[in-house]
Parts: structure tokens; C-alpha cells; sequence
């Protein structure tokens, strides 16, 4: 405990408003004994520990603060997939299962066009491109053994091929060429990305990705959720499952479905 605080007897007794006899008694001796509880709680906040850690009830020694920064914290979305923290998660998964459902559908499957409609400030100097962001993920997923799944809404690329709210200022061709790009991407990636779609009619889930068993990254829009415990990884998992279980488009007919969209816009 000493050794973690980084000082000396006199100086840990003196931080912790302690004799430094008493100190020495609480921590050697054969029988050391229990102290009251006031002085418990000192040791404690001054070596930075639990107490449940100092009595031996627990294995972590983080203080309740720590515990729950541990498992739960927020991340900034910078508005742009170039200075999304996403993709930092996504290489740190790397070989492990990834399950996505996205806000809108998936970056990797939108053409420079499209980003530029979406996050026309990404390509503002000075700040980065998101293009490059989204060349980077797709340079993972090419990657052997990487498994990246997907849970989207139907009604997303139907209402982008109608040209439906934010899409309505690309005309026709623009959204044709648009949608021929994401069937090349999902042509080439497949299997090893897998695209369900399920009925926002009946379905309806918050934006979320579960990266392997290491953690999940809930959107909120100006920043994510970002969970650690494996309580809230299997959680959102399963949620993840549930979802492709009731999907109307597998992924084996998820070129075909963009093929028909393509061939019904304008």
C-alpha cells in the first residue's frame, strides 16, 4: 500500500493525519490489529483504495469513483467520422467480432459524395478527411479473420434511395452511383461483412456497437457511452442477436436488395 502511494511512513502518516507509531502498528507486526473506522477511511483516501480492498473483501482496489470510471465513461463524437474515436476501437478488435447498428447506415458504405452531404465541415480545412477515416476501416476490414456485422433499418436505404429528408439535395444519379458504391463494398466484403436489415416499423433500437468482449460504444450524438463490463458487453450482445434474428433481409440477399433500389430511383 505504501509502495502504490509512492511515500514513506512519515509522510503516509502525516497525509492521513496519523502517528506514525500507529501507523507502523496497523501495518506490521503478527497481529496487526483493525482500527476504528474513521482511521480506516483515512488510510484509504490517502492511499487511494477501497476499503473493502483494505479489509480483503474485495480483489479491486479502485475507490468507488474509479469503479465506475472503469466501466462507464463518455467519449466526445468529434461530428466527423475523421475525428470519430471509433475507429481506434475498431483496430483494437481487431480479429474479434464487431456488431454495429448504426444512427444512419454504415460510413464504410458511403462514397465521397455522400460524406460530403453528410459532414460537409470533415472536409473543411484544417480538419481531416473523412474519406481517409472511412478508406482506414475498410482497410481493417480487409483483413483476414475480421467479422464485422451490421443491424440496420430497411426504411434508412429506402428512404436515402427515394432521396427522403437529408438526401433530398442529390438528384437521381447521385444516388444511383451512390447505391452501386455500397453494393461494390458489399460484394467485395463479403461474408466477413454481414448486413441485416430489420423492419423499423416493428424494431426500433438506439444506435450502438459492441466490439468483441472488450466494450461498447453507445451513440448519443454529441458523444458515446462507453461501457467496459462484461455485464453490458453480453447485454448489448444479445440485444445485437435479437435483432438479426428478426431480420427481413439476410445478408446473402443484401446485394440483391441494393440492386433493386438502384434500379427503382428517379
Amino acid at each position: 500500500m505504501l509502495t502504490r502511494s509512492g511515500l514513506t511512513y512519515a509522510g503516509f502518516a502525516r497525509r492521513a493525519g496519523l502517528d506514525r507509531s500507529t501507523l507502523s502498528q496497523l501495518l506490521t507486526g503478527p497481529m496487526p490489529r483493525l482500527p476504528r473506522a474513521e482511521t480506516l477511511v483515512q488510510i484509504a483516501r490517502t492511499a487511494r483504495v477501497s476499503v473493502d480492498w483494505l479489509l480483503g473483501l474485495s480483489q479491486r482496489s479502485e475507490m468507488e469513483t474509479e469503479i465506475i470510471e472503469a466501466v462507464m465513461r463518455f467519449e466526445p463524437y468529434g461530428q466527423s467520422p475523421a475525428e470519430d474515436p471509433y475507429l481506434g476501437w475498431v483496430k483494437a478488435a481487431q480479429g474479434l467480432r464487431i456488431c454495429t447498428v448504426p444512427a444512419s447506415f454504415p460510413d464504410l458504405l458511403k462514397n465521397e459524395t455522400v460524406l460530403r452531404t453528410e459532414f460537409p465541415e470533415a472536409f473543411s480545412v484544417p480538419r481531416g478527411n473523412a474519406v481517409e477515416a472511412v478508406a482506414q476501416r475498410l482497410d481493417i476490414l480487409r483483413q483476414p479473420y475480421q467479422q464485422h456485422e451490421v443491424a440496420n433499418s430497411r426504411e434508412a436505404f429506402i428512404g436515402f434511395a427515394a432521396g427522403a429528408g437529408r438526401w433530398s439535395v442529390l438528384d437521381a444519379a447521385t444516388r444511383r452511383t451512390a447505391l452501386e458504391h455500397m453494393t461494390a463494398i458489399t460484394e467485395e466484403l463479403y461474408p466477413s461483412f454481414r448486413v441485416y436489415l430489420y423492419d423499423s416499423g416493428t424494431t426500433f433500437s438506439a444506435p450502438f456497437t459492441v466490439f468483441g468482449a472488450q466494450r461498447v460504444a453507445v451513440f448519443l450524438g454529441p458523444s458515446y457511452l462507453l461501457l467496459n463490463a462484461a455485464s453490458h458487453v453480453e447485454m448489448f450482445a444479445r440485444r445485437f442477436d435479437d435483432l438479426i434474428r428478426g431480420a427481413v433481409v439476410q445478408p446473402h440477399e443484401f446485394a440483391g436488395f441494393l440492386k433493386d433500389l438502384t434500379g427503382r430511383v428517379g
